[in-house]
């Protein structure tokens, strides 16, 4: 296999995961990496490991740098299975070794893979010399599990993140400056949107953490996509930018319709908004993809949303929107509610809850109509989309 060179002494000896097109619900259409990296020093540490279909990826390319039997340390910044299902089998071929995480990692360690891996704890600031290179140990409790832990490399910059920084990006490309710079911003959008924007106020604390730390960033190598090389602080920046909840003036209408008379409210809603030269993203849900929606939201300043009744609530697609969007808790926008009916409402109602129970500020008045709606009440329809737009820019 072919030798990833980080710096001098630090190598990628991860796996490409080109085929995967869903990540537990995350749509990953352009597949994804399984970061490992090898330090070879005077004592050699493997931080993280790969899923466990790859694990013989991961142990050929370490073979290529060092035997297995030498390596002093394996440290497991995050138990998820993507990064730690390897970590068998790499401890009976460096059966020498230490394995290192923070108190919850080795907790669950233990619940994954049994209580005879003998596992030794770290906290923020303890440190491991392997030579030349020394290791600092940086707990992120939540970003995104309460086990997760940054690793860094105190003499070149390195910052070892797991899953903070990422992007679900398969790429025969191992660096930012070598792949597409809109693709790689697209996924690194999607990447925070879906998995790390519940987590806004932590990551601000632990980017401010970093810096009074003193470290420099030189290199951020996270455990999906690509490493950052040439500007990490752009990657940085942006997690601050999406965690403060700096918005656009941008609607995002997601909706759903069962024989069209929601798709027209929709419609002529986002044209009563574009009147007001503000950007409208539009989504039919069962024609798209949840995982973009979601990113499309992350800087909007109002979501709109839409569904006829059935059985006295909504289509099942928006509650499973709804659902998903109030557990990513996205911070300071405007919701508000449109839809249809035969002989009986109830949808609006119950979408209206479920944002307010949510903590989400909702619009003071939606829009409901019967059947097919009428020239008359397409007009009401527009006019709601002028009431939403001058609203979100006051």
């Amino acid at each position: 296999m072919v030798k990833v060179e980080v710096i001098d002494g630090v190598y990628w000896v991860g796996a490409i995961d080109w085929n995967i097109r869903d990540f537990h619900g995350y749509s990953t259409k352009r597949g994804t990496t399984y970061n490992a990296y090898l330090i070879h020093d005077e004592k050699t540490a493997l931080v993280d490991t790969v899923k466990y279909d790859f694990s013989n990826e991961l142990i050929g390319r370490i073979s290529e740098i060092a035997p297995l039997g030498k390596i002093d340390y394996v440290i497991i910044n995050h138990v998820e299975m993507d990064h730690s299902s390897s970590l068998l089998k790499i401890a009976k071929k460096a059966e020498n070794a230490t394995i290192l995480a923070t108190q919850r990692g080795k907790e669950g360690l233990f619940k994954h893979y049994g209580e005879a891996l003998a596992v030794k704890t770290v906290k923020t600031g303890d440190e491991l010399k392997l030579g030349k290179r020394t290791l600092r140990f940086i707990e992120a409790p939540m970003l995104h599990w309460p086990d997760s832990m940054f690793t860094y490399v105190v003499e070149d910059g390195i910052l070892l993140p797991n899953d903070a920084f990422g992007q679900h990006l398969a790429s025969s490309q191992r660096f930012d400056d070598e792949v597409n710079e809109e693709i790689l911003m697209d996924e690194a959008t999607k990447y925070y949107a879906n998995i790390l924007m519940p987590f806004g106020s932590l990551i601000i604390r632990k980017i401010q953490e970093l810096k009074q730390m003193g470290l420099s960033l030189n290199v951020i190598a996270p455990s999906h996509g690509v490493i950052w090389r040439s500007n990490p602080s752009r990657i940085v920046e942006a997690y601050l930018k999406w965690s403060r909840g700096i918005h656009k003036d941008k609607v995002v209408i997601v909706y759903d319709t069962m024989w069209g008379s929601t798709d027209k409210i929709a419609r002529k809603i986002a044209q009563g908004i574009m009147k007001h030269e503000i950007a409208v993203k539009f989504y039919k849900l069962r024609a798209s993809d949840l995982t973009e929606i979601v990113a499309e939201i992350l800087d909007a300043k109002a979501v709109i949303v839409g569904s006829p009744t059935l059985n006295n609530t909504m289509l099942p697609s928006v509650s499973a929107f709804l659902t998903y969007i109030t557990g990513l808790k996205p911070k300071g926008k405007l919701w508000a509610f449109f839809g249809s009916y035969g002989w009986a409402g109830g949808a609006i109602k119950k979408m209206t809850k479920i944002v307010k129970e949510a903590g989400f500020e909702a619009h003071d008045s939606a829009l409901e109509l019967q059947y097919v709606p009428t020239k008359e009440e397409l007009e009401k329809c527009f006019s709601f989309g002028e009431e939403i737009a001058e609203k979100i820019k006051r």
